[in-house]
């Protein structure tokens, strides 16, 4: 199957149309070699064998390089035949006066007589507004070249010239790059930048405006001469561009500080002779793509038909903008006339005669115009569109004077903004013989006077600023003379008198170029001021005097635990041994035998005895074998058989002394005889429990000195108890042990406060900065509740707290009870050269040190790239180092190594150690002689003698050093109202045997 569709214009409704046909080959290839055919005839005769295009120039312009570009257009087109191969073009011109609008309406109405399918131009706005009205009225398509200013757009107008709108955005953008806050705008013809002086509040930009003629050129520029403004706008007609370069060099005008733009596409056609010796900087736009590869065609063939259209440049052809714009309206024209009938079909154009005196209009003249306004050519000032009849997408390049000719430095595209390929262009100037003043402030060590009197000029000064400007000025190509501030200051706001002092205001009045100092970037400064980048980065810091030596207390042994740990451990050691103590009275293995050959356990038979006690039961010798025993006489001479069974007989003093009596009887038996002979008697045995009260405080004790105490648990819940309190004090030990060495081997300052919280929180100890500097401005802006508080202290005590230089700060530092809010950097400065100067906490803020311009000022990004080059190469750290660390004048101070570093420990500081010995080992003697004395007592009411022959008796016992010697022991008298009553078993315990009844008691 075949769909074909062919349709040519409306107006003859002709159509060929096979709609589901079946075909062969051969009438296939018939059909479409007939469809080719008559679709060549039908574009052939859709155009008229001839077009006339009318054109409209001055008397000024007659034989000039825009009427030759228009009349080489036509040749063109003709010659090449691509756009229009079967049409002829050829060209209606007529000259009229400028400024006169009734000949021009004669000789436009001449031209539609004539049948003419579109006007070209004037280039004057007067007469082309008179034109486009005719034009809109008779439909005739209206092509011009020029400025328009007017907003709205108009019907059957196209203009090539680039939309002002969109033009401005370049300007501005442009200003925007170099930073001009302060520009004046000089402009010639009513239709001056009005968009752009619109735009200045947005870019907060001061513009001065004044309209000029020839005669006024001079007048003008001595007053933005006498308002200190350096960056010139000119917005005049190019006819007079020279007069005005002229007045610039009778009023000298043309130093390195004045930058002129001008707002002509074809700057570079002018001659700039005088101006490429000096250091005058003058930048504008190019419309006209001189690279591209059909400019370079375009002025090899009108070279080679030696055109007159072409202008000479330095002897290489170049097209100016207006004949290139007229070149490429030409060929937007036939563009626009060739897709007109490419797409529509139409077999032929009417051309039709038109009279200005009648309301007949040309029927085909909005269709041209539409299909002309839609056009898009490669021209030779770029890509060539339209919307509304204006140009708004293109490009522009940016031409700047360097190196003694223009030259073009990067471009601007509506889409995509500036674009410099060569940023040192703006940076980059022949200014070696260029002498600015410097304005500095004396500040060690940045800015330094030397003390030798004798020396005049740049060489009486030295530090740090010194040598990195004398870097800086051989970097980028300049002299300098350098001058102090009148009045000492940096430079801050006044809000009484609406105006700022010290550096910032010789800079804001044009009495210095440039500012090279220990100079703070902030928001302030940079409104009124221009910085360039950083060469220091810093912050503010707290400068104070390192405090005394902390007073080292005796018993400072105690201070790695707090006082309440130590209380802890203290009731912790009561509780561990009153608890391990209660334990292991609880516990029957804790009970043993004092002889080891009977400590086995009988807890079973026990609770028999203790059950007959409460129930009176009787008990056969099977079940206990016992005997009454004395308290006294506990031990009886027995020989130990072979027995089974261990009894164990609790007596009334327990509690007391702590032990059980225990009967060892032999295996047991019913026999008694057998059971109980000569041969085999009892021995009465004493157990007892280690931990007694006594014993258990002591075995706490030894368990947290590490030392021992000889006792053991043997029980699991003793045991349970033991290992928990050997636990705690395994970490305690440690925990002391290891926060010992940081409490007495290492030196501790005592510093009242470590923040600046601390410093707002107190008013024992005062505070301030430097009057009239940045970091007053920091505390005075700051919106942080700390600094407003802080601000609000120093505000209230100006005269005691400000200081008016940087060693005025210190010397009240090292004064005491004072401390200085300064830059990190100048703190670094003091601490590295005073071993009693320290600083408090971290920095406040981060910011810069900058070197300040004027507003505006080209040596602002020169300088910055000088200072990142600098940066990268390291040479900035070397002269920080230089005037910082090796000026001779450091403290010999290694902190690290101070850190690290063990002090040898005096009395002072582990005193308290030996305090404790001697107070333990009193109380050892006190102790004993109590001991002694109570001693004695005890023995003079067993023996009944004195107190003092007992007490001697007993000293020179004690005192015996010559081996050992046995010691009498004292009698034991009883009596049976003193003695105490025996202990018997309490239970009656017999059995018989053989007919003999026993019983055993005491």
């Amino acid at each position: 199957m075949f769909y074909c569709f062919c349709k040519v214009r409306q107006r003859y409704k002709w159509e060929i149309v096979i709609n589901e046909t079946k075909i062969n080959d051969s009438n296939f290839t018939r059909l479409c070699f007939v469809y080719i055919l008559l679709s060549m005839v039908f574009i052939a005769n859709a155009l008229p064998p001839v077009i006339r295009l009318g054109a409209i120039f001055t008397e000024d312009e007659r034989e000039s390089s825009i009427e030759s570009a228009f009349k080489y257009a036509i040749y063109r087109i003709n010659r090449e035949k691509s756009l229009l191969p079967n049409t002829q073009l050829i060209y209606d011109i007529e000259y009229v006066p400028r400024d006169d609008s009734f000949r021009t309406t004669k000789k436009v109405c001449r031209q539609l007589e004539a049948g003419v399918q579109a006007i070209f131009g004037p280039t004057d706005p007067l007469l082309a507004g008179h034109v486009q009205s005719i034009c809109e009225a008779y439909d005739i398509p209206h092509i011009e070249v020029r400025i328009d200013l007017e907003m709205n757009s108009k019907e059957f107008s196209v203009n090539l010239y680039p939309s002002h709108n969109v033009l401005t955005l370049a300007y501005r953008d442009l200003m925007v790059y170099l930073n001009w806050t302060k520009v004046a705008i000089i402009y010639e013809e009513d239709y001056g930048l009005f968009n752009l002086m619109h735009s200045s509040n947005e870019m907060k930009t001061e513009m001065y405006i004044r309209q000029a003629s020839p005669e006024t050129y001079r007048q003008v520029l001595r007053a933005i001469r006498q308002k200190e403004i350096y960056k010139i706008i000119v917005d005049t007609s190019p006819s007079n561009i020279k007069k005005f370069f002229r007045s610039i060099l009778q009023l000298q005008m043309n130093d390195h500080r004045y930058h002129y733009m001008f707002t002509t596409f074809d700057l570079e056609t002018y001659d700039l002779e005088d101006f490429r010796y000096n250091s005058v900087n003058i930048t504008a736009f190019r419309l006209v793509d001189v690279g591209s590869k059909r400019y370079l065609e375009v002025i090899d063939q009108m070279q080679k038909l030696q055109h007159n259209g072409l202008d000479m440049i330095n002897g290489i052809p170049y097209i100016q903008t207006e004949s290139a714009l007229m070149f490429d309206s030409v060929y937007a024209f036939a563009t626009g006339l060739h897709f007109l009938y490419l797409d529509d079909g139409s077999p032929k154009i009417s051309v039709k005669n038109l009279s200005c005196t009648s309301d007949v209009t040309w029927d085909d003249g909005l269709s041209l115009y539409n299909y002309i306004n839609s056009a898009a050519i490669d021209g030779l000032t770029g890509n060539v569109n339209f919307v509304e009849g204006r140009r708004n997408k293109f490009k522009i390049d940016i031409l700047k004077l360097k190196h003694e000719k223009i030259q073009k430095v990067g471009y601007w595209e509506s889409d995509m903004g500036v674009n410099i390929s060569d940023p040192t262009a703006f940076y980059d100037s022949n200014i070696a013989n260029i002498t600015l003043v410097v304005m500095t402030r004396e500040e060690r060590p940045y800015v330094m006077v030397k003390e030798d009197t004798n020396l005049t000029g740049n060489v009486k000064f030295e530090g740090f600023c010194i040598d990195l400007l004398k870097a800086i000025a051989q970097q980028v190509g300049f002299q300098y003379k350098i001058e102090l501030v009148p009045d000492n200051m940096y430079g801050v706001y006044i809000p009484e008198t609406n105006s700022w002092n010290g550096i910032v205001q010789e800079l804001m009045e044009r009495r210095a170029d440039l500012a090279v100092a220990s100079m703070t970037i902030n928001y302030a400064r940079e409104s009124v001021i221009d910085f360039t980048k950083p060469f220091m980065n810093l912050g503010i810091g707290i400068l104070f005097k390192i405090s005394d030596r902390a007073q080292t207390k005796f018993f400072s042994f105690m201070n790695p635990l707090a006082i309440e740990i130590w209380f802890y451990i203290a009731f912790g050691y009561i509780f561990v041994s009153i608890s391990i103590w209660i334990v292991a009275r609880l516990s029957p293995i804790e009970w043993v035998n004092s002889k080891p050959a009977c400590s086995m356990a009988c807890d079973h038979v026990l609770h028999k005895i203790r059950k007959a006690n409460h129930t009176d039961e009787q008990f056969e010798l099977s079940d206990l074998t016992g005997m009454s025993v004395n308290e006294q006489d506990i031990i009886l001479d027995a020989n130990c058989k072979q027995y089974n069974t261990k009894i164990c007989l609790e007596s009334e003093t327990e509690t007391k002394t702590n032990k059980r009596q225990c009967v060892l009887p032999l295996a047991p038996s019913n026999d008694v005889d057998d059971a109980v002979s000569d041969d085999n008697t009892v021995e009465l045995v004493s157990i007892q429990n280690n931990f007694t009260l006594k014993n258990s405080f002591w075995f706490a004790i030894g368990a947290l000195m590490q030392q021992g105490s000889d006792l053991y648990p043997r029980a699991t819940s003793t045991r349970i108890v033991g290992g928990c309190w050997f636990f705690f004090c395994l970490i305690i030990i440690s925990s002391y042990t290891a926060n010992l060495a940081a409490f007495l081997t290492v030196e501790r300052m005592i510093s009242p406060i470590e923040s600046a919280s601390d410093l707002a929180d107190q008013t024992e100890i005062s505070y301030g900065t430097l009057e009239g500097g940045s970091t007053m401005t920091f505390f005075r802006d700051s919106k942080i509740g700390i600094y407003q508080k802080m601000w609000r202290y120093m505000e209230n005590r100006k005269a005691a707290v400000f200081v008016k230089t940087y060693e005025d700060g210190i010397k009240r530092v090292m004064e005491g009870n004072y401390a200085f809010l300064m830059e990190s950097t100048m703190l670094d400065y003091a601490v590295q050269r005073d071993c009693n100067l320290t600083q408090i906490g971290g920095l406040l803020d981060s910011k810069g040190y900058g070197i300040a311009t004027p507003k505006g000022s080209p040596w602002r990004d020169k300088i910055s790239l000088a200072i990142l080059e600098l940066q990268e190469k390291g040479i900035i750290q070397i002269l920080y180092d230089k005037w910082w660390k090796n000026t001779g004048d450091v403290c010999n101070r290694d902190d690290k190594s101070k850190e690290s570093k063990a002090n040898a420990l005096g009395v002072e500081n582990i005193g308290g150690v030996f305090v404790v010995l001697l107070c333990g080992l009193a109380l050892a003697v006190v102790v004993a002689i109590f001991e002694f004395c109570w001693n004695s007592k005890k023995n003079v009411h067993m023996e009944n003698q004195s107190l003092c022959s007992e007490m001697a008796e007993e000293l020179r016992f004690a005192m015996h050093c010559h081996g050992s010697k046995s010691k009498h022991r004292p009698r034991k008298r009883n009596c049976l109202k003193c003695s105490p009553r025996p202990t018997y078993v309490p239970c009656n315990i017999s059995t018989q045997s053989a007919g003999v009844h026993y019983n055993y008691f005491n």
